[in-house]
């Protein structure tokens, strides 16, 4: 039992609960099924796809808005807005994606409990910071999936020719260079440090250069960009950043550019699986990019495109990727080429030195086999 004056966990339980869900809890699944006009089958089949655990037929767990959220749901069903054949996979991916925003609320929420003694000191207290937090939330969210919607709405009515599901797209992976080390050497607050700070810069560099987060995946980050520009420009100014941030450890980048399948919220196809397989054969600190992209960014002077030795990966024989460098900068003027080549013969200019020859199994290796590049330190 909880000493005087501590909270009963199981009554803080109960009173989040019918706040967060609307009332007591009062109903068995059949109940709601046949409360809201929904076939038992149908409602076992949407709560399962959801994401919620599977009860007994007799267990009452559910409230009266379980019963409008059944009902309004199978009505958004049958309208025919939603296609039958892939009704199912569109509530898998609303329950996936809400189900990771609602784990970091409740995260940010019992952080705010806890660091906080005067709230985290009664279980009314507590009840009443949640009855306050939640619409401000819903504000929030209504306003980011708005303007989402916005925004995508803008583009299909922009390119009504465009298939939206099945278009070329640049797709990209930046991953941090060493992360399965240094997850053994640092603790949980400084790995937290450094995933937030990861992101954080991701988010700004993606954002910056018109590009989507696809999703984050530990130390890597997935996005596409529209043109071939965007998507250098976002890989190029992520490792420059984090090259010039002490607090993250250096990246590396691979880059494909080709139709996708986008789906749901995430992207399949070859040009995915290729992007990801030029990530892992990547050297720490360099950007890998396919024949297609390589191309394209070959009519673009700031950047610099040198083709690479063939490797072969998973899937892949022998896959000729290409380096991608900001240009160095070059004398401009119509002697601008003599005066280079003088300038080499006569040794006043450094000529760029051959690559030397890497062995498969170096090129082939993931980068948290090979030792991270050290960091400057600033001056002060």
């Amino acid at each position: 039992m909880p000493e005087p004056g501590e909270i009963s966990p199981d009554a803080l339980q109960q009173r989040l609960e019918r706040i967060l869900l609307g009332g007591k809890r009062k109903y068995t699944r059949l109940e709601v099924a046949e409360k809201a006009g929904v076939p038992e089958e149908r409602s076992r089949r949407l709560w399962r796809a959801l994401g919620f655990a599977t009860v007994e037929d007799d267990e009452v767990v559910f409230t009266d808005a379980d019963v409008d959220a059944i009902r309004t749901a199978d009505q958004l069903m049958s309208s025919g807005m939603i296609d039958p054949s892939i009704e199912l996979a569109v509530t898998r991916a609303l329950g996936q994606h809400l189900s990771r925003l609602a784990e970091w609320q409740v995260h940010m929420l019992w952080t705010m409990i806890t660091e906080n003694k005067e709230i985290g000191s009664s279980e009314r207290q507590i009840g009443r910071l949640v009855e306050r937090l939640l619409p401000e939330l819903q504000k929030v969210q209504d306003f980011v999936w708005r303007r989402h919607l916005a925004a995508y709405a803008g583009r299909a009515m922009a390119l009504p020719d465009e298939d939206l599901e099945a278009r070329t797209e640049v797709v990209g992976f930046v991953d941090m260079v060493g992360y399965t080390r240094l997850t053994r050497q640092v603790g949980e607050d400084e790995l937290t440090d450094i995933l937030d700070r990861f992101e954080s810069v991701a988010t700004e560099v993606v954002a910056d250069h018109r590009g989507r987060i696809v999703k984050m995946i530990g130390d890597e980050v997935l996005f596409v960009a529209d043109s071939a520009v965007d998507g250098a420009e976002i890989a190029l100014a992520l490792s420059e950043r984090s090259d010039a941030d002490e607090t993250l450890p250096s990246v590396r980048a691979g880059l494909a550019s080709g139709r996708i399948l986008s789906r749901f919220g995430d992207v399949y196809g070859s040009v995915v699986n290729l992007a990801a397989r030029l990530t892992s054969t990547a050297r720490p600190g360099t950007i890998l990019v396919d024949k297609e992209l390589a191309t394209e960014l070959l009519a673009f002077p700031q950047y610099e495109v040198r083709t690479r030795r063939p490797v072969s990966v998973r899937g892949y024989n022998r896959l000729r990727p290409s380096s991608l460098r900001r240009a160095k900068e070059r004398p401009a003027g119509m002697f601008a080429s003599s005066q280079q080549l003088a300038a080499e013969m006569l040794g006043l200019a450094e000529t760029a030195p051959a690559p030397e020859p890497v062995p498969d199994e170096v090129e082939d290796a993931t980068a948290d086999s090979l030792p991270p590049r050290p960091k400057r330190r600033r001056r002060r």
